[in-house]
């Protein structure tokens, strides 16, 4: 699953001048699953306050499974989609994905959803090809 990058954005990368807007713009338009996912889970975080929000519907298809691991193993694409809602991405087997907001207040919380202790608990055989 790649990103489908307009020519003016290509440019821009040449040129070595990228604006992370446009960057943004391309990850929304080129992994809408992935990008409806994450805003949807953002304003549920907003909507119920809370430690964090997530997902834990696996997706419907292969292809939307690919926009998360697209979206979220990307370095850039994650740190760009972090810096735009104002939160923190983490990330499970192939479809758990949660928000947590910047405070530090749940920097426990995030540790143990991202710790090895959490990753096991989250396993089933359901997951195993995913």
């Amino acid at each position: 699953m790649s990103l489908d990058v307009s020519p003016a954005l290509l440019e821009q990368a040449e040129r070595g001048e990228v604006d992370e807007a446009d960057f943004v713009d391309c990850v929304r338009t080129s992994l809408p699953y992935a990008w409806e996912m994450i805003s949807s889970l953002v304003a549920q975080l907003k909507v119920d306050g809370g430690e964090f929000a997530d997902n834990q519907t696996p997706p419907p298809d292969e292809q939307a499974r690919g926009q998360l691991l697209r979206a979220l193993a990307s370095d850039a694409i994650r740190g760009a989609l972090q810096r735009h809602f104002g939160v923190r991405l983490a990330f499970q087997n192939c479809h758990r994905v949660a928000v947590f907001p910047l405070d530090s207040s749940v920097d426990e919380r995030l540790a143990r959803f991202t710790s090895v202790r959490g990753q096991l608990l989250n396993q089933s055989p359901e997951l195993r090809d995913c």
